[in-house]
């Protein structure tokens, strides 16, 4: 079995897979743009954080940071921002995701092109 690069992408399936669940779990099942943007971005998370698990790339990373973003805006955008529950998930799960992202791109050298060993002339 091949050993997965980043640790951080199964850590963000998981976080795919809560977002499918938790308009249920959290009780936001009946507020539907709630339910369909946590469910939707965790879909779309939990596939592009399974293809970086098993080919990474940086694309990747930078699809999970904008997903995280628009989970973030989406109680604002979509309107479910009085929905407390909702709302806190999203900002929560996104700044979770962004972190992450952020994390891989920023300390896998293959990413940044080698810039971090390079000594400046």
């Amino acid at each position: 079995m091949k050993q997965v690069k980043h640790w951080q992408d199964p850590v963000s399936i998981a976080l795919g897979v809560w977002l499918v669940v938790s308009p249920w779990v959290l009780g936001f099942q009946d507020v539907m743009p709630a339910m369909w943007a946590a469910v939707g971005t965790g879909v779309v998370l939990g596939a592009v954080a399974l293809g970086a698990t098993l080919t990474p790339r940086a694309w990747e990373e930078w699809t999970e940071g904008a997903l995280a973003i628009w989970l973030a805006v989406s109680p604002w955008v979509l309107g479910y921002a009085a929905v407390e529950n909702a709302m806190v998930n999203a900002v929560l799960v996104a700044a979770a995701i962004l972190v992450l992202a952020l994390w891989v791109l920023v300390t896998d050298k293959d990413y940044l092109g080698g810039t971090m060993d390079r000594h400046a002339h």
